[in-house]
């Protein structure tokens, strides 16, 4: 549905003038500027062998140039060569560009991201028909909607984004990327794009899933079953397998991220903030990703250098959430955040601290070492669980392990085994905006409840205070005592100055 695959195969130049995409079997693969130069390169020498003969001998003309005329001739055909090169990359890429700008797409998108939507058309706006707000992100909302030809449900995510800072573009557009060199039944599938080419909207395209975690495990009438955990935990630690495998970071894991749709199958979703990890981007990397309750202590003392140990920390709070029915670690600043986690999990051992060399470690490193009281929390989970949960909430990155090893653990051998989802209980639509609607409307009966109680009470102390007038001295305050005793008498008052 709208991935209809370009005509033109193979190879192209991407949006950026220094880098080629190619297509392969996992998706678009970049190669770096380097690359480029290294094509140059071998250009350049293909030419100075065309100088020789078959001996290897330099050939002689008539009139034989001089060693430094040679060199001049060779520089200004080498220039001349890597000047045509450069400008049949241009052209190249002008004609992706227009290409893309022709099929539909804005001009601001294939000038500034082109390689990430390259071989597919946009959709149209008016194939759907948008029907509620189903949810609500820093950087998007997310919309259910209907296919108008098929009637098939979909969720639409609008991404914000400035269409006139080409930075801003291409954030946008990375979520496109690393979607489509995902495929597996545990991540949320991205289906299309719908944009025009004189719009400055995007929306993505996924199939509709009923719930997220979130919701269903606020929601007290539901309880999760043990085999239910195991299914839901398997489900979503074989989906970051498949991320991690490909050297994708989700960096942003928490409960409302993670759908589930009527026939019990969960999948992994909002890849906003994802990103692939390399090595020229491992040592440049923001520490400001991660939901406040799912973030790992690294990420809280500022680390700029990690990897995808990050996820496996909000793994583990999801972990927690599904045993426990709420989240475990809800600090309102980062500071209390971190206070939380090592009250709870540990503070690191000292050499962690001279190791790691974070740039806030000074100020977030305790005065006394806290000892974990995780498995006092939770003394009501069964061990192999309990062992799984403590290694995912390490906080020493290291010790977490990986998706891979945590698929093998103890906990997924032993009884009861993770049910199939198809035998999951089927629930009405339940997502974190109904829990936060839920939520609301629990405050606003209180709220009245309160309001309702204090009327109450006032009105039988007003009928109170006029049925007994010398009750005076009960309800007024000293100052008023002192305020009074300068103008008459309190005797006059009839207040009891004994008391």
């Amino acid at each position: 549905m709208g991935c209809i695959t370009s005509k033109h195969g193979g190879s192209i130049v991407a949006a950026s003038p220094v880098s080629v995409v190619h297509n392969n079997s996992h998706g678009l693969i970049f190669a770096s500027s380097s690359s480029l130069k290294q094509q140059s390169g071998r250009l350049e020498s293909n030419r100075d062998d065309e100088k020789l003969d078959d001996n290897g001998k330099t050939i002689n003309h008539h009139h034989r140039k001089s060693g430094r005329e040679l060199r001049k001739s060779k520089r200004g055909s080498s220039s001349r060569k890597s000047g045509s090169f450069s400008l049949k990359l241009g052209f190249s890429h002008r004609f992706v560009e227009a290409e893309q700008v022709a099929a539909g797409w804005p001009a601001w998108l294939s000038s500034a991201a082109g390689e990430a939507v390259h071989g597919w058309v946009p959709l149209q706006a008016d194939a759907f028909e948008k029907l509620d707000k189903i949810g609500q992100g820093t950087y998007s909302s997310v919309f259910q909607a209907r296919e108008v030809e098929t009637g098939r449900m979909v969720a639409l995510k609008k991404v914000r984004f400035d269409n006139f800072q080409p930075e801003s573009i291409r954030f946008m557009a990375r979520e496109i990327t690393i979607l489509r060199r995902l495929d597996h039944p545990n991540i949320m599938k991205l289906e299309g794009v719908i944009t025009s080419r004189f719009s400055s909207t995007v929306y993505l395209v996924f199939e509709y899933m009923e719930h997220d975690l979130a919701g269903l495990s606020s929601c007290p009438d539901i309880k999760f079953s043990e085999a239910q955990v195991k299914c839901y935990m398997k489900q979503l630690l074989s989906g970051l397998e498949h991320c991690h495998l490909r050297g994708i970071m989700h960096r942003d894991i928490k409960a409302s991220n993670i759908l589930v749709n009527n026939e019990g199958v969960l999948k992994l979703g909002d890849f906003g903030l994802a990103n692939i990890l390399t090595s020229r981007n491992r040592q440049q990397l923001t520490s400001r990703v991660v939901t406040l309750w799912y973030r790992p202590p690294e990420l809280l003392m500022g680390s700029t250098s990690y990897d995808v140990s990050v996820d496996l920390w909000s793994v583990g709070c999801v972990f927690a959430e599904l045993l426990m029915g709420k989240p475990i670690l809800k600090g309102r600043t980062e500071v209390e955040q971190l206070h939380k986690i090592f009250k709870l999990c540990g503070s690191p051992p000292d050499d962690y601290w001279k190791k790691t060399r974070l740039p806030h470690s000074t100020m977030f490193k305790p005065q006394h070492p806290y000892e974990s009281c995780l498995r006092e929390r939770c003394k009501d989970i069964p061990a192999s669980a309990m062992n799984l949960l403590e290694a995912l909430l390490s906080v020493e990155p290291h010790k977490r392990g990986t998706a891979s090893s945590s698929l093998m653990s103890e906990y997924f051998h032993t009884k009861p085994y993770a049910c199939d989802p198809s035998s999951l209980p089927k629930y009405s639509p339940n997502k974190e905006i109904d829990a936060k609607q839920r939520d609301e409307l629990r405050r606003k009966k209180a709220g009245s409840r309160t309001r309702e109680s204090g009327v109450s009470k006032k009105t039988r102390r007003s009928r109170k205070a006029l049925q007994e007038p010398n009750n005076f001295s009960k309800t007024a305050p000293k100052e008023v005592y002192t305020c009074l005793s300068e103008c008459m008498p309190l005797s006059v008052c009839g207040v009891n100055t004994k008391s």
